[in-house]
């Protein structure tokens, strides 16, 4: 909207002077069909034409910016999680969202996983982190132009090559001694691919950190989804959102007053059922889970806005005892058994 606003103003200023966009293009030097370009909002012109082009109509830089600011319309996106992740929240979005605070300054998510709610919110200026190397590769390269052509580049690769055999083989990459030297875009692609050709949309690595989630036996696999990642790469490169991989402590240490940090970590297990929570090779226990509720309950000294979800537990209720427990239920979605997906009960604890 803003390129089109300059673009209808340069070309008014140029024909109410009677001026041609070739007289211009000579009197420039900058080529007829870019200045045309320019003026239908194609293009983002640089500082060094905009002042050729003040130059030659004699018209101060202020008047090409005269337009009223208030007919610019920011892009609004409509975005979802890239890849299906164990413990998403897109299920039950309608039941956090109304519980978020008002108004805050900066987003924090320090177990981001598949970024339901991050990508529900679009926040303009966010800190997200993961724990996760592969999936963090994912989302920086939908932060880097040159990284994100690259990655699609090879997810359709993978699209093109798909077979059972060759499932196993790329799942096999993380076993080489080069794996971790190779580019953040084949490290990003190789995992998308896995997520959307396994069994369930799991991820699950064993002790040594290797990838061993069996092949869902899908004969044709899509993996590239050109409107999201679109919509994503935009989003991620036009605004203000810090990309880490790092502790969860680390990651909320620049949290101050009015910032809202939402805690989504590796839930509590039931004494009697076997929860999945080895999305990396270290495993989040209760000593764990112990010094999340010492970070959280810092955080609220601070003046910050926490939220934090998790199993209803006796453990997580003592843990967070004081603060405002609301119990929802929620559908496991992933799971080695189907007669494991059922409805379980969750707590959404917040400070506010």
């Amino acid at each position: 909207m803003l390129l089109e606003l300059f673009g209808n103003r340069l070309r008014s200023i140029r024909e109410s002077m009677g001026i041609s966009q070739i007289r211009l293009s000579e009197q420039t030097g900058i080529v007829r069909e870019q200045i045309s370009r320019i003026e239908n909002g194609q293009i983002n012109p640089t500082l060094e034409t905009i002042s050729k082009l003040s130059f030659a109509l004699e018209t101060p830089l202020s008047d090409l910016f005269n337009f009223p600011l208030e007919n610019i319309k920011y892009r609004e996106y409509k975005i979802k999680p890239f890849v299906k992740w164990a413990g998403g929240k897109t299920q039950i979005l309608d039941k956090i969202k109304p519980l978020l605070p008002e108004k805050f300054n900066t987003y924090y998510e320090p177990f981001l996983g598949g970024g339901a709610l991050f990508f529900s919110l679009v926040p303009h200026k966010a800190v997200i982190n993961d724990s996760n190397d592969e999936l963090i590769s994912a989302f920086k390269c939908f932060q880097d132009s040159n990284d994100y052509t690259l990655m699609i580049e090879e997810i359709l690769k993978h699209e093109n090559n798909h077979s059972e055999t060759y499932y196993y083989q790329v799942r096999e990459m993380d076993r080489t001694e080069n794996f971790l030297s190779l580019p953040i875009y084949i490290r990003a692609a190789r995992m998308i691919y896995l997520n959307k050709a396994c069994f369930n949309g799991l991820y699950r690595v064993n002790s040594k950190g290797y990838f061993n989630v069996p092949s869902g036996k899908k004969e044709v696999v899509k993996a590239y989804n050109q409107d999201l990642f679109n919509d994503l790469h935009e989003y991620l490169i036009n605004s203000d959102i810090s990309i880490l991989q790092t502790d969860f402590e680390k990651a909320v240490q620049t949290a101050k007053t009015d910032d809202f940090v939402y805690f989504d970590p590796p839930y509590d297990t039931f004494d009697e059922q076997s929860n999945f929570t080895t999305y990396t090779k270290d495993n989040f226990g209760k000593d764990e889970q112990k010094r999340l509720a010492e970070v959280y309950r810092n955080l609220d000294k601070k003046g910050v806005f926490v939220m934090l979800s998790n199993h209803n537990t006796p453990f997580i209720q003592e843990l967070y005892k004081g603060f405002n427990i609301q119990v929802i239920e929620a559908r496991r979605a992933i799971n080695s058994k189907g007669s494991g997906r059922g409805s379980v009960e969750e707590v959404i604890i917040t400070n506010y």
